[in-house]
């Protein structure tokens, strides 16, 4: 089974005050976002599954949408959340202490399947935190370091919680520039092993399995304007180097993977290609003119990654 998941960041905010939203009331645009899906046959593709990962704001009005549809037109879309809390909400527990913070209990009660943790920019916002009381972080290795672990720490965490509570989990890890190093390939493969391996060690014991964990895989050094992205071959060395220490470290027989880089219609057919691959996340379809999401090229990428 390929698995496509559509980051939807940003969306929950008109373009007029920032964001990347089209519509003013950013809850209509997703139900039209959901209709369009639907509309597509996104929902009944054979052997791929779509996820929408969304604001906690556009929850809502996305499942609202979905319940107009029957099942055999939706059964291929499902709704996550983009992030939970390292903590949760539990009978005899504290109730008053999630002020400005996500319980997946919350999430769950919502109706979210699924929640994305530990994407590269809630790793970086993370580490900028723990920099505010490490100021040495940038110049000394090891202040580094055990920051790096802090963050795995925690988003470890919020793995935990969501899978806790019966939701699906997408977990981000993948390698900075300067935790790759510089040389060749080959010189640079201990140094990416060690550091997705470390990464990867934050879900010990969480309860994970191949049917509530899916790895994504984010090259942080090729991420952004201008970056050059990794090629077949890069791409084909992680994800068989993660799906090892998968089997290794946690147990997992085959943990899916998918190339968390950013999926788009020119790089989906080679991507498909790779065999230790199992889907890719989106976000943006359209990077130049108006850019934004839309469903119809959406609907290119998954034809383009299922060789169509």
């Amino acid at each position: 089974m390929n698995r496509i998941f559509v980051n939807l960041k940003r969306f929950d905010v008109p373009r007029h005050l920032g964001g990347l939203c089209p519509m003013d009331r950013a809850p209509e645009w997703v139900q039209w976002i959901v209709e369009q899906s639907v509309s597509a046959g996104l929902g009944k593709l054979q052997e791929l599954t779509l996820t929408y990962l969304l604001p906690e704001s556009l929850i809502v009005p996305a499942l609202e949408a979905l319940k107009e549809y029957p099942d055999d037109q939706k059964a291929g879309i499902t709704i996550g959340s983009q992030s939970v809390y390292r903590a949760d909400v539990k009978n005899g527990g504290n109730f008053g202490a999630f002020t400005a913070d996500r319980p997946a209990a919350a999430m769950r009660a919502l109706g979210c399947e699924w929640s994305m943790v530990a994407h590269s920019e809630e790793r970086k916002d993370k580490l900028q935190m723990l920099a505010a009381f490490e100021p040495k972080i940038d110049t000394c290795e090891s202040c580094a370091a055990r920051a790096a672990q802090t963050v795995d720490t925690l988003v470890g965490q919020e793995a935990a919680r969501a899978i806790e509570q019966g939701m699906k989990v997408i977990f981000c890890i993948g390698e900075t520039a300067a935790q790759r190093g510089e040389g060749s390939f080959e010189e640079q493969q201990p140094r990416i092993k060690a550091v997705l391996g470390q990464q990867l060690g934050a879900l010990k014991g969480i309860g994970a399995d191949e049917g509530n964990l899916v790895i994504g895989y984010e090259p942080v050094w090729a991420i952004g304007p201008g970056k050059t992205p990794p090629g077949p071959d890069y791409i084909a060395y992680v994800s068989d180097l993660i799906k090892k220490i998968g089997k290794e470290m946690l147990g997992i027989g085959d943990l899916p993977v998918v190339y968390g880089g950013g999926l788009k219609e020119e790089n989906a057919g080679p991507i498909s290609q790779i065999e230790t691959i199992d889907g890719g996340l989106v976000a943006l379809t359209r990077f130049s003119g108006e850019i934004g999401f839309y469903p119809d090229e959406l609907a290119k990428i998954i034809a383009k990654y299922q060789g169509k």
